[in-house]
Parts: structure tokens; C-alpha cells; sequence
């Protein structure tokens, strides 16, 4: 397993692996440990886990996660919005390196990817399914700052998110990329990774890309459901209505 990327937010963007297994964690403080709690694991990763349990917990926040006899100190790198879809997730990175308590599920197990599905049919890689203008266009497409990671054969290109759809992105690369170029695509929007199989589709000037999304990493979808969800949420309240209020004019005294 290739080692993981790291942003500067501190998120684990690497490999993962979507499995479910119970651990136990309890918050870490001067005074010592508070009670533990049961959680189950969303990801498992080299360096880190999401997880998904009842307390709540800040980014910041120091825990200890055991699995079994293996234990390792871990700090909160992002916590999902109590009122959102992935409420009670949240993601932690240990602090110290060495084994984690899920290193032998990772040596036993690969990444995973399911493919993407739009309008009842499936986009399998290398395929060459298409799809008219009209129909690639039917979702709704976002503005969005983020990171991108591009990584196809030996080469790694790092670039910036503009916009994205359920069904595709837009970034601007730091290296030019090939018209019907085949990649891996690490996303990292609005605090989450999402881990894409992807294909170049059109030429933007000079670094700009349009890229159609293949396949999605087993257990990703629901957060790339959870960005495209921010973004339509904030798009909405950007054009609310704004309420005037018409002041009589005063006439001035000379």
C-alpha cells in the first residue's frame, strides 16, 4: 500500500480501506482519561481511521483508540456538522508513528472502488460509454475551492478544485494532463477526502481540465454526497433575498 499524501489541514488523504470494525476511544486530558466510549470505524488508513460515534468531539481533540491489546493516540483532524448527513463522524490521525490498531485488516485488505452510476447506467473505466452534452450537463455544477491530487502511472500532479458536479470536476492542474488521460483522483473539499477514478475529457487553456468521474471508492460516496449538499445549501443562501428597508428622505437645512 502506497504511502499517503497529507494536506495542509492534516487530513488523511491517502489510501483507505471502507471497513467496519468496533474499537474503543475516550478522550485524552491533563488530568487523565475520561470514559470510554464504543465507536466503529468508517476508514481505516496507515495513519488514522474515521470513525462513527454518539459523543461529540472538537478538532483539536486528543483520544485513545483501542482495538483489542493495540491502542494509539490519536488527534481529531475534522468532525462533521451534528446537523448534516454524517453526523457522529469524524476523523482522527495518530500522533506518534508505529502501528496502528487496525494494521492487520490493512495488510489483508485492498482500496476499493464501485462505479459510478448516472440515470440507471454504469460508467466503467476503459468502456467508452457516452453520454450527449445535455445529459452530461442534467446535474448541477458548483463553484468550490479545494485540493486535488492526480495521480496516473509514475505521475503525481497536484492542482486546484473550481468547480464539480456529481458526475465531474474542473481543476487546474500544475502540469499539463492528456486528453483521455485515466487516473486516480484524491479531492479534498470542505474537510473530506473523496477518492475517484477518473478520465480527462476536455482541455481548459493551458493547465485547466474537465474530468469525468469513473468509479468512487467504496464508502466515498456519501461524502462526496455531503459536499455537493454544503455547497448547494450555501449557493441557496447566497441568493436569498435581501430585505430593504426605504428610509425617508430628509430634506437639508442650509
Amino acid at each position: 500500500m502506497e504511502d499517503e499524501t497529507r494536506t495542509e489541514s492534516g487530513l488523511l488523504t491517502g489510501k483507505m480501506v471502507h471497513l467496519a470494525l468496533p474499537v474503543r476511544w475516550s478522550p485524552v486530558a491533563q488530568q487523565g482519561r475520561g470514559t470510554a466510549e464504543m465507536a466503529c470505524t468508517y476508514d481505516i488508513h496507515p495513519h488514522g481511521a474515521r470513525l462513527l460515534s454518539a459523543r461529540e468531539v472538537s478538532v483539536g481533540d486528543l483520544v485513545m483508540v483501542e482495538r483489542g491489546r493495540h491502542k494509539a493516540i490519536c488527534q481529531v483532524v475534522w468532525a462533521a456538522d451534528p446537523d448534516s448527513a454524517l453526523r457522529g463522524q469524524f476523523t482522527v490521525q495518530c500522533v506518534e508513528q508505529g502501528r496502528t490498531p487496525w494494521d492487520d485488516e490493512l495488510r489483508q485488505m485492498e482500496e476499493q472502488y464501485q462505479p459510478v452510476i448516472l440515470d440507471g447506467q454504469m460508467l466503467r473505466r476503459g468502456r467508452g460509454i457516452s453520454r450527449s452534452d445535455s445529459n452530461r450537463r442534467r446535474r448541477p455544477r458548483f463553484e468550490v475551492e479545494g485540493e486535488a491530487e492526480v495521480v496516473g502511472g509514475k505521475q503525481r500532479v497536484q492542482g486546484e478544485v473550481q468547480q464539480i458536479s456529481e458526475f465531474g470536476a474542473r481543476i487546474l492542474a500544475s502540469e499539463p494532463l492528456r486528453l483521455g488521460k485515466d487516473f486516480r483522483l484524491m479531492l479534498n473539499l470542505l474537510g473530506v477526502s473523496v477518492a475517484l477514478k477518473a478520465q480527462v475529457k476536455y482541455l481548459v487553456d493551458n493547465l485547466g481540465v474537465g474530468v469525468e468521474f469513473q468509479e468512487i471508492r467504496l464508502g466515498d460516496r456519501p461524502l462526496l454526497s455531503y459536499v455537493l449538499s454544503e455547497l448547494k445549501t450555501r449557493r441557496v443562501e447566497e441568493f436569498c433575498p435581501v430585505e430593504v428597508v426605504h428610509e425617508p428622505l430628509v430634506a437639508a437645512v442650509g
